[in-house]
């Protein structure tokens, strides 16, 4: 069945693709009983404890409609968001781009989503149901397009307050290409800014009982200086984790396709070396014992290998599940250590 859908689904326009895939989920979640996640190699990492290591990434369940549908399909763990406090439109249509003869997608979103306060009462309602069997479930953070940099923190900590005892983890967006200027949040005295407000809302929040875990979601466009400061922050400002990498500017490996030029974050295979060499060099710098979320490019087994032995502790899947669906989540989770 999910087989026949998804070759129907790569037919359609890609987002109107995403919507109808994000429909059917929500109804594959209706359905009587609890998610049961493959549990071929269980890990403990800042306080969550993981069926598997194989994650969804962000910005396929923007809006969290379809977290118990997509917990059915054996993810160990599935990242929601990008949320930012109010609600907003993202860029113009058409801004999602399939490439597939390089099992890539281009796309310039521009987090679009219904807000979080739409999102505090899907995750209240899926709680209350108790569906996800296990499956832990973290929000990916954002700023809305229209608040100035200098004010970014307020974005992320109003979502913070509103959902910390409903989100497993946050992940803390800093790395989208498609937010003008929210890059820049990255580097120098923005990130140790930016992570001062954060972290003082999250020991605030933590008063209340249990400390909910931030992770740093990084981009591919890193030299090794830009990665040594980032590194340097994560461990000062006691991050509970890392997230790399995001999509790429870079159209080196998809040069000559009709669609390279078009403007947006570039995902999937031809991410696959980069993340990796990210992953490694971010390994090498920061203590064994601080966890690494993996992602880009992974599409097999050896690719989740790779990831792995480059030094990340749990990955992270989007490009790849677009094209090959369910199985390979089902592969992974249960050929991977």
């Amino acid at each position: 069945m999910f087989e026949t859908s998804q070759k129907l689904l790569l037919k359609l326009p890609p987002e109107i693709a995403h919507e109808v895939a994000i429909s059917g989920l929500r109804l594959l979640g209706r359905l009587p009983g609890r998610a049961q996640p493959y549990t071929s190699a269980k890990k403990r990492l800042f306080g969550c404890e993981f069926a598997n290591p194989i994650g969804l990434a962000a910005g396929l369940d923007k809006d969290a409609k379809a977290v118990a549908g997509l917990a059915r399909l054996g993810f160990g763990f599935v990242e929601v968001g990008t949320v930012t406090p109010r609600p907003q439109p993202g860029n113009p249509r058409p801004r999602l781009f399939r490439l597939p003869e390089h099992q890539a997608l281009i796309n310039r979103m521009g987090f679009n989503n219904q807000g979080v306060v739409t999102m505090v009462r899907r995750l209240d309602a899926l709680r209350a149901r108790d569906q996800l069997g296990g499956t832990i479930v973290g929000v990916n953070l954002g700023k809305n397009k229209d608040t100035p940099l200098g004010a970014a923190a307020g974005d992320y900590t109003v979502c913070m307050q509103r959902l910390h005892s409903l989100a497993d983890y946050f992940t803390l967006n800093l790395s989208s290409p498609n937010t003008p200027g929210l890059r820049q949040l990255q580097h120098g005295s923005e990130l140790s800014e930016l992570l001062d407000q954060v972290k003082e809302m999250q020991q605030r929040l933590a008063q209340g009982g249990g400390v909910t875990p931030l992770l740093l979601k990084v981009a591919p466009d890193l030299d090794d200086e830009d990665i040594e400061r980032i590194a340097e922050q994560v461990v000062r400002h006691e991050l509970e984790g890392l997230i790399a990498t995001n999509t790429t500017l870079d159209r080196g490996a998809v040069a000559g396709h009709p669609s390279s030029a078009e403007a947006g974050g570039l995902s999937g295979a031809p991410l696959t070396e980069v993340s990796c060499s990210v992953v490694q060099k971010f390994r090498r710098i920061l203590p064994a014992q601080l966890p690494i979320v993996g992602v880009g490019g992974i599409g097999s087994v050896k690719d989740a290998q790779a990831m792995l032995d480059s030094g990340a502790n749990l990955l992270q899947i989007y490009t790849s599940f677009i094209y090959q669906g369910p199985k390979l989540v089902r592969s992974l989770a249960q050929n991977v250590a």
